[in-house]
């Protein structure tokens, strides 16, 4: 009887546990619990057992597994950056929310030179591909902006001229 009973509770145990669905992170870490919502950059999920809502990045996840019904959902594809040359893949974020799941890396910097001929437009491109390139040299396919400057006539130089400068921070799987 006492066998009897513990297979029992044994299959309960294995049909509620089937209920949980997974996140699979671009990292190779999976997250059990229920998934409540998904948005444009977002995933809103609580932790298998708790009541707390959580947020998690759409760039850190690969897919979800729902397991009521065992759909895929396939989220993101993983970016894979191998350094500078890849820097037309890196990412820029502009909210903090999006960077949930990710792993800070270090600060990045792109800025025009002092003395450029460039339109305003054109020194902002450069400025954001040199940003892009100091975060690929570091292996990340994704940049938070933290600033964003540009300085014109004689507040930046002395000839003039215009000088962009963008700061942020580099995030990896």
């Amino acid at each position: 009887m006492k066998k009897l009973l513990l297979l029992a509770l044994f299959f309960v145990g294995c049909a509620v546990n089937a209920q949980v669905d997974k996140i699979y992170k671009h990292s190779g870490e999976v997250v059990d619990g229920k998934v409540i919502k998904l948005e444009e950059y977002t995933i809103i999920f609580k932790y298998d057992g708790e009541d707390a809502e959580n947020t998690i990045s759409k760039y850190a996840v690969e897919k979800v597994v729902y397991g009521k019904s065992g759909r895929v959902e396939e989220v993101t594809e993983k970016l894979v950056v191998n350094g500078e040359d890849d820097w037309e893949k890196v990412v820029i974020l502009e909210d903090k929310g999006y960077i949930s799941g990710l792993k800070k890396a270090g600060e990045v910097r792109g800025k025009t030179g002092l003395i450029n001929f460039q339109t305003g437009n054109t020194g902002d491109k450069k400025a954001q591909k040199k940003l892009k390139m100091d975060a690929a040299k570091l292996g990340c396919p994704f940049v938070l902006m933290t600033s964003d400057k540009t300085t014109v006539g004689a507040n930046s130089n002395a000839l003039g001229g215009s000088q962009a400068i963008k700061t942020g921070v580099a995030y990896k799987y």
